[in-house]
């Protein structure tokens, strides 16, 4: 089961489109993401937040239209997207896909892409996918792996978000072999050779970024 996770990063950057053709799918409303949802069409099964970013009268509309509401202090322990996470883990989701959790602030950027290395979420780590209307980031454990080109994705980057050994990327049309680094890095602009290519690493965390440099 996917469960779809729409927080309140900037509209520009959310793909409308695709999030309604999931307006049947189960849906959490993060903070400003649930009154996007509702204005879709969309009722998400659970809002979450601090609600830090919204006026009391559009709480007051959430509360009206929604069954179930979970408000959190602003000084709390988790951030707004990690409650939308833990209850999407809660429901047991074999797929957590994130929205609205880039553009705008670099701090909530990093908060949202360093998300599943922390040791609660590390567990659900490959289940985490964060979209956009130009990036598509998947994280992965060491092992091998093929992946599939997305449509209207040009590029493809290997990052490796921890320290890494042994990266190589067999048939991606720039190659890599037996790779380590103590330090994060950022293999960028790469691309597909096929509409299935392969990659391997021994040990660290890896996210792999499929993107194009125009909005869509």
């Amino acid at each position: 089961m996917r469960v779809n996770v729409l927080v309140g990063g900037p509209l520009e950057m959310v793909p409308t489109e695709l999030i309604l053709q999931r307006k049947d799918e189960k849906w959490i409303g993060v903070d400003r993401g649930a009154l996007r949802l509702l204005k879709w069409g969309i009722k998400p099964v659970l809002t979450i937040g601090d609600f830090d970013s919204i006026t009391g009268e559009e709480l007051q509309g959430l509360e009206d239209k929604i069954t179930r509401i979970e408000t959190y202090p602003p000084e709390k322990d988790y951030t707004d997207t990690q409650l939308g996470v833990k209850f999407a883990i809660q429901e047991q989701a074999d797929e957590i896909e994130i929205f609205g959790a880039t553009g705008g602030r670099l701090d909530h950027l990093l908060a949202n892409l360093f998300l599943p290395l922390q040791s609660e979420f590390k567990p659900y780590l490959t289940r985490i996918k964060i979209i956009d209307c130009q990036n598509v980031v998947t994280y992965y454990l060491p092992g091998d792996y093929t992946i599939s080109r997305l449509p209207h994705k040009k590029y493809l980057a290997f990052v490796n978000l921890t320290p890494v050994r042994g990266l190589t990327l067999e048939d991606e049309k720039y190659p890599l072999q037996n790779w380590n680094s103590q330090i994060p890095f950022s293999w960028t602009s790469n691309e597909f050779t096929a509409d299935e290519n392969h990659f391997s690493f021994e040990s660290g965390i890896v996210s792999v970024i499929q993107c194009n440099d125009r909005l869509k």
